[in-house]
């Protein structure tokens, strides 16, 4: 049967749109990056929407709403984490959304170089503050035993580009007073100047 041309191209149109969905492109649209711009130099890193999608989802509110812009990383502990979120220059924190829930059992572990989600001790508690693990922190991961998914800390995406930004915030003097761990932040504060989606 002869196949009219507007029927040809609506079905090369299909065939065009079902090729674009395949498992590679998928992939890739699952892994946003994001720049933090800091005092010290640049760090993007890669967001996991397959295995941490509320958590990723969350995460991109906050750096589209301009939250991050203008905060400092509050926390540093050598040869284990950086932190930052919500606290300013001045060591005030800013409002935060509802938790997300925790995703710490999506397979992903606290290696070096990767980004997890802070919380409090509940496990469905994380909002905006996140933290680079500057080490294997598998300490930090989910337990294997708990059924119940109340434990470790979510893993969501991990640094492409800047890891030497993170060992030399994690290098600084310490002592500066701002935030909730006043002996860890650094003396100079370490500013996230903006915060951006860079693309898949």
């Amino acid at each position: 049967m002869k196949i009219s041309p507007p029927l040809a191209l609506a079905r090369g149109l299909c065939l065009a749109a079902l090729l674009a969905l395949t498992p590679g492109a998928l992939a890739q649209d699952a892994m946003p990056k994001v720049s933090f711009m800091t005092s010290m130099g640049e760090i993007v890193v890669e967001l996991d929407k397959v295995h941490a999608p509320a958590s990723v989802e969350s995460f991109l509110r906050y750096v589209t709403e301009g939250h991050f812009d203008n905060t400092i990383f509050y926390r540093v502990v050598p040869r284990f984490v950086i932190q930052a979120g919500s606290v300013g220059p001045d060591g005030n924190g800013r409002p935060v959304h509802e938790p997300s829930p925790l995703e710490a059992n999506n397979g992903l572990s606290n290696l070096r170089g990767t980004l997890s989600l802070a919380r409090e001790t509940e496990p469905n508690t994380a909002t905006a503050e996140f933290f680079i693990n500057l080490v294997d922190n598998r300490g930090l991961d989910h337990a294997p035993d708990d059924m119940e998914n109340k434990t470790g800390y979510t893993v969501f995406g991990h640094v492409v580009t800047g890891i030497e930004v993170v060992d030399a915030i994690a290098a600084v003097p310490l002592g500066g007073g701002q935030g909730p761990f006043p002996d860890a932040a650094p003396l100079t504060p370490v500013i996230i100047q903006k915060a951006s989606v860079v693309g898949p």
